[in-house]
């Protein structure tokens, strides 16, 4: 499968403290790729870069066949990687609406417009007028999620999409992933979930102290259970 993100031993530094060491992972086009780790493992540090919101000291970043290493985050944008952050930057005093009017990106055409976004998150469409800042948790990830697909990206990157969330939407989140795998979008995310991710996953990195120190396929992984003990405290 020809990957639309390569990223190549990189060496992410915040001010003297080394964070990822020799950092290489890649997602397959229409793939779904889980990275898997502790707090403070180094999952949202990796996303960082991978989004040009951290620059890394060394290592590449091929994405769509071009280098993007310490690309702005604007520019990954631009080119087509939608990044829901672990904290989804909802603007508060914003609607629902603006807040998914915001996610345009110019110049971007495909197939998330506001009426198939809207259509596809029926628990948005009855607040667009609300207050971003008033929405229960589930339904700022839902927005956060809405709100970057329509930039209509190439790769859509979720950062902890299960976290703080109740059961309920957790099984929303699921339904979501899948339905949007059957559209062939191309995700990769991080969960400490892992009978979430499993669920939604094609392959696994696991992650530890800023080292990649498993891939595999989700079946592969499924049957690793000293590894998933050691790595992920299962």
């Amino acid at each position: 499968m020809e990957p639309i993100l390569d990223a190549g031993a990189i060496n992410t530094f915040y001010g003297r403290s080394h964070i990822l060491f020799d950092v290489s992972l890649s997602v397959g086009d229409g793939e779904t790729v889980c990275l898997m780790g502790r707090n403070g493992a180094g999952k949202t540090t990796t996303f960082r870069t991978l989004a040009g919101l951290t620059s890394c000291k060394t290592g590449s970043v091929m994405f769509k066949g071009k280098n993007c290493t310490r690309f702005p985050s604007f520019k990954m944008a631009r080119m087509g990687l939608g990044f829901v952050p672990e904290d989804r930057r909802i603007l508060g005093p914003l609607t629902v609406l603006e807040n998914l009017e915001l996610g345009k990106i110019p110049g971007r055409k495909g197939p998330w417009t506001l009426d198939k976004v809207l259509a596809r998150f029926p628990i948005l469409k009855d607040m667009t007028h609300r207050l971003g800042g008033t929405l229960s948790g589930g339904e700022q990830q839902m927005l956060t999620i809405a709100r970057a697909l329509m930039g209509n990206p190439d790769l859509l990157v979720l950062d902890e999409p299960t976290e703080g969330l109740s059961p309920v939407i957790v099984a929303e989140l699921r339904e979501l992933i899948v339905s949007l795998k059957r559209m062939e979008t191309t995700i990769l995310l991080s969960e400490q979930n892992i009978r979430f991710a499993l669920t939604v996953t094609d392959r696994v990195f696991i992650i530890d102290k800023g080292h990649i120190v498993y891939t595999g396929t989700v079946d592969d992984f499924k049957r690793e259970t000293d590894l998933q003990r050691k790595y992920l405290s299962v």
